[in-house]
């Protein structure tokens, strides 16, 4: 990838709106986008000052041809997104005038960018460093507003702060003890064993707590995985509809209706939740059905969190027990669904069946809206039971972070137990150094090409 030359790219999605941006960044980016602007008042982009708009024409040079009547946002270097000559050109919002006016850019001499590379560059040139980079993904992935401000905290440097202060105080003990290595015959001061055992002991213990916050953070990132799951005509796709307050899934009372899962995303206290409704368990010989419920199998494999619902004006069938037998090995809530009718079965037919004692089982009726809330208690409950909605201090909710605060962890212990050993100090030097490279991959003071590639292949071009 090159980083001196100027790269182009559509900004907004893709589709009909009021507003298309196209984004212009780098050393050429002034004079590309001016070869094609034309003010009706004879201004320059070239002599604009930065953070100013201007209104004008974008133009076909060779053919006089007006493409669009636009602003453009001039920002120079190195006050700007990537610390580049960035300009953006505001174009009226449909398909045709956003990409007339980036074939343009690039026949002038710009260069498509690739996925993630406004960021990237950002990222190279200083602006922000790599946990801010990936901030950025999370905030434009996020689904719900603790999710974004989740994001947010990160791309603000929170994290990073508490990071470099840790690696501050890493880097003050190696200076101290390479010091008495390289030069073990100079009266060189150095502290009692017990303060650099104390401090690293120090260390390690911020490091855990901020690991601790992964197991439930990550789930605003990613969403928690729900399944719910049932034999034919329980109530799974009213379920669904209820939960999400439309229409998704088609209900009827033919079973097997349902033959593929459906995803939508719910968003419960915060949490976004990916649910998703799945044929029902069943034996039978269709082969579009047979798919379907290899696929709902699959799905109880897959999910973080399963939905099982039962019909209360039923008495449990066979295919009801199987439900239970699949789910038996993962985190599940008992629903039991159409409670507004005479109720068949009870709390105590699933306690004989030998399921846990903490076993939630609900009453809820999909089709009339009840029990919806304590369902959404239960799904927020059953993975975040140490969730604070006014949490304090910083959290992780990236798995690249975990593993590398992880491999910090491993060093460290290793560098404490070597201290307490009385190991040589190159061997305590060295975990420290290994301590510090993995919290250094986190913010991307180290780190390697692949590492780049993976993380902003993720975004979308134009970011």
């Amino acid at each position: 990838m090159f980083i001196d030359d100027t790269i182009a790219a559509i900004s907004t999605p893709l589709g009909e709106g009021g507003i298309g941006i196209v984004r212009l960044s780098g050393k050429d980016a002034l004079n590309i986008a001016d070869k094609t602007f034309c003010s009706p008042k004879s201004k320059s982009l070239m002599n604009a000052e930065s953070h100013s708009v201007t209104y004008g024409l974008i133009k076909n040079p060779a053919t006089g041809r007006v493409i669009d009547e636009v602003l453009a946002i001039v920002m120079r270097s190195p006050y700007s997104y990537t610390r580049e000559d960035v300009v953006e050109v505001h174009c009226h919002g449909g398909m045709v005038p956003l990409r007339k006016t980036l074939e343009l850019f690039l026949q002038q001499g710009a260069r498509l960018a690739e996925p993630g590379e406004f960021t990237r560059r950002a990222f190279m040139n200083g602006r922000i460093d790599l946990s801010q980079a990936e901030a950025v993904l999370d905030l434009v992935r996020s689904k719900t507003d603790e999710s974004r401000k989740i994001a947010m905290e990160q791309l603000q440097g929170g994290l990073s702060e508490t990071l470099n202060t840790l690696r501050d105080g890493l880097t003050e003990l190696c200076v101290n003890i390479e010091a008495y290595i390289d030069f073990p015959d100079d009266e060189i001061e150095t502290e009692p064993k017990i303060n650099y055992l104390q401090s690293m002991k120090n260390i390690y213990s911020e490091l855990a707590l901020l690991l601790k916050t992964y197991d439930e953070a990550r789930f605003f990132r990613e969403g928690l995985s729900t399944a719910i799951v049932g034999r034919p005509n329980v109530g799974k796709s009213s379920l669904l509809n209820a939960l999400i307050r439309k229409d998704k899934a088609i209900v009827t009372e033919v079973p097997g209706t349902t033959r593929d899962v459906i995803e939508e995303y719910l968003n419960v206290k915060g949490l976004p939740v990916r649910i998703m409704d799945t044929a029902g368990i069943r034996d039978v010989q269709d082969l579009a059905e047979k798919e379907g419920v290899k696929r709902s199998l699959r799905s109880i494999e897959q999910a973080e969190l399963v939905i099982a619902i039962f019909d209360i004006g039923e008495p449990l069938k066979d295919e009801d027990f199987e439900v239970l037998h699949k789910i038996k090995n993962k985190n599940y809530i008992i629903v039991l669904n159409k409670c507004d009718l005479p109720p068949m079965i009870d709390e105590q037919d699933f306690i004989s069946y030998n399921i846990p004692d903490n076993t939630r089982i609900l009453h809820i009726s999909a089709t009339r809206g009840e029990g919806l809330e304590a369902l959404k208690d239960s799904i927020f409950e059953s993975c975040l039971k140490d969730w604070k909605e006014e949490r304090d201090g910083i959290v992780i909710s990236n798995l690249r972070h975990k593993i590398s605060i992880e491999n910090a962890l491993t060093s460290l212990g290793r560098a404490i137990n070597a201290l307490t050993e009385n190991q040589p100090l190159e061997i305590l030097a060295l975990e420290l150094r290994d301590t510090l490279d993995m919290l250094g991959e986190i913010v991307g003071s180290i780190t390697t090409e692949d590492i780049l590639n993976m993380i902003f292949n993720e975004f979308c071009i134009g970011k």
